[in-house]
């Protein structure tokens, strides 16, 4: 644990960024109150009881919904259904809004000295964005040593010139200027090879770190448990303001994302270290062979840190503002590889089931996904076009009853990320119209493509980057 001191702390604002800086920063009283701490593995069995019992309860309410729908699938498929539609999502739900509830994380305390960092920021075409992530770096005002390497993965257009009019401005700044295209895995592990400091981490090319998120990310990692060898940092929309797509993965980012990675840290395991904006300790990097060269890299990566028995952190205020897909296509393509990826990592790491520690229960719940996809994409989509003719077969009364559930749920996972936002000094931006396609249209997009996703990678059919 770091001892506290006072530090000096620089602004910095996301251009375009979803959020609005308030006019000066609030005096952190989150630090300050009594914390009252319950075991981890006392948490986890609360959640699951209370969970569980949710479940009964709903068992109980869906047996005349059981009842009719065994008169045209019968029993088996009747309940097969109910539990992809209603059962499983409502046990998840409701562990995930309890585990939220009991969350009440140690504060962060100022470092006395800081380590020195590795920043590798893989850039691929990213002439647009390039020199405004190196501005974001730059106006962190790191107190520790510091050394970023822009890998230029051989872009077709300015990249590399621009980062070289940037070299004599930062002396901490190299570019590795790669002759062709390699593949973002392969970069990573290029400039791996050339890396100085103990910490690594890695930042999109086209993101914009907020302030002092180096500094968090680092302190989280300094006194997070002495297992821990990556922490994700938090990941926000940057240009929420450019489509209905943006607008809506905000949200999607600021509170579905953040409050999964938030739970899995609370049970001692974030299951993905994002590549967007991820810290790693260099010698397990090594160990484990640096980026794996496949399209989700980064989960495969976690997942390969799990296994070798350490500790995946996350870090809530540590933000990072990176730009969204724009358009349903980008999106589709995003969500298809993030699955593809998910499958990758069982592929190549089955034997993580076997493992017996707490965070692998996120693991086994991955294995549910593509069966809640399915009966999502095959079975309530076709159950809401009935239910608009007069059919209510699979969507009906009993399963709109479950919206208030997920609107509350949805409240109250977003008092917690403004709380998050008030303690860093900023609000939250008023986006009526993409919380409406959140809450109600995004799922009817996401798991359809998800599925996809999934399919593609048992049949082996041929994988493209697409998007980020």
């Amino acid at each position: 644990m770091r001892q506290k001191q006072e530090s000096s702390r620089r602004q910095s604002t996301p251009s375009e960024a979803s959020v609005i800086p308030l006019p000066t920063r609030p005096v952190d009283r989150y630090s300050t109150r009594k914390r009252n701490y319950l075991p981890v593995r006392v948490k986890f069995t609360i959640a699951i009881g209370a969970a569980a019992a949710w479940v009964v309860l709903c068992v109980w309410l869906a047996e005349p919904w059981a009842d009719a729908l065994a008169d045209l699938v019968g029993v088996i498929a009747a309940w097969v259904i109910i539990a992809g539609i209603a059962l499983i999502p409502g046990f998840m739900n409701a562990f995930l809004l309890i585990s939220l509830a009991m969350d009440n994380r140690p504060p962060r305390s100022a470092l006395t000295q800081y380590p020195g960092v590795s920043i590798l920021v893989a850039a691929y075409n990213e002439q647009d964005n390039i020199v405004s992530t190196i501005e974001s770096i730059a106006q962190q005002h790191y107190p520790g040593a510091l050394e970023v390497i822009v890998v230029n993965d051989g872009s077709r257009d300015n990249t590399a010139e621009l980062v070289k009019q940037q070299l004599p401005h930062h002396a901490w700044l190299r570019l590795l200027d790669l002759p062709k295209n390699i593949g973002k895995a392969r970069a990573l592990n290029e400039a791996l090879t050339q890396v100085s400091h103990a910490i690594t981490i890695t930042v999109d090319a086209d993101s914009w770190l907020f302030r002092d998120a180096l500094q968090s990310i680092v302190e989280r990692y300094t006194q997070d448990p002495p297992s821990t060898r990556a922490v994700a940092g938090g990941v926000m929309v940057r240009n929420s303001r450019e489509t209905w797509m943006t607008r809506a993965q905000e949200w999607d980012y600021f509170q579905g994302i953040a409050a999964i990675k938030r739970v899995q840290s609370l049970y001692q395991g974030t299951m993905v270290a994002q590549g967007a904006f991820s810290l790693y300790d260099t010698a397990t990097l090594r160990e484990i062979g640096g980026w794996p060269d496949c399209i989700g890299e980064d989960i495969v990566l976690s997942w390969s840190i799990l296994k070798a028995g350490h500790r995946i952190g996350y870090c809530e205020d540590a933000l990072l503002f990176t730009n969204a897909p724009t358009t349903l296509m980008q999106f589709a393509r995003q969500r298809k590889r993030w699955s593809r990826g998910m499958i990758e990592a069982f592929k190549q790491h089955p034997d993580i089931l076997l493992l017996r520690a707490l965070p692998i229960t996120f693991v086994y719940w991955n294995l549910l996904f593509p069966f809640l996809d399915l009966i999502f994409t095959f079975v309530f989509i076709p159950g809401i076009v009935l239910a608009l003719f007069g059919y209510f077969w699979i969507v009906g009364p009993i399963t709109l009853a479950l919206i208030p559930m997920a609107m509350g749920m949805n409240y109250f996972m977003y008092r917690i990320g403004c709380r998050m936002f008030e303690r860093l000094g900023l609000r939250v931006r008023f986006n009526l119209s993409g919380f409406f396609i959140y809450s109600l249209f995004y799922s009817l997009i996401m798991q359809p493509v998800s599925l996809a996703g999934y399919i593609a990678e048992v049949l082996n059919l041929r994988k493209s980057w697409g998007t980020k």
